[in-house]
């Protein structure tokens, strides 16, 4: 004859042995936790730096200054007010954003003589 505590006692177990433990389920979830934190290290950290070094670029302007525009053109500063910035080239004057400066003209040029 089966016994009701037999029973209770089996089925106990049996929930006891299927349910799974917290350092399994954190274990499951270790993978996708350093995938993210490769992800972090390896795209938003590097752009971020690179945002910040052309903020202090853009902040640090001064007129006489030669640039590279993002669209590749070289030119000198001509006239900074306030996020506009006259550049002048070899044909002329041209008014930008700030946000269009990328960089020193002479930092570019060492860049492509490399």
């Amino acid at each position: 004859m089966i016994n009701i505590q037999t029973i209770s006692i089996q089925v106990l177990a049996a929930d006891a042995a299927a349910a799974p433990s917290l350092g399994d389920s954190l274990l499951s979830f270790a993978p996708m936790l350093l995938f993210i934190a490769a992800m972090y290290f390896f795209f938003v950290a590097p752009q971020r730096k690179l945002q910040k070094e052309r903020e202090k670029l853009q902040s640090e302007l001064a007129v006489g200054a030669e640039v590279i525009l993002a669209n590749g053109i070289f030119g000198k500063v001509y006239h900074l007010k306030d996020d506009r910035v006259t550049i002048e080239l070899e044909s002329g004057r041209m008014v930008v954003h700030k946000s269009a400066i990328v960089g020193k003209a002479d930092e570019a040029a060492k860049a492509i003589q490399a």
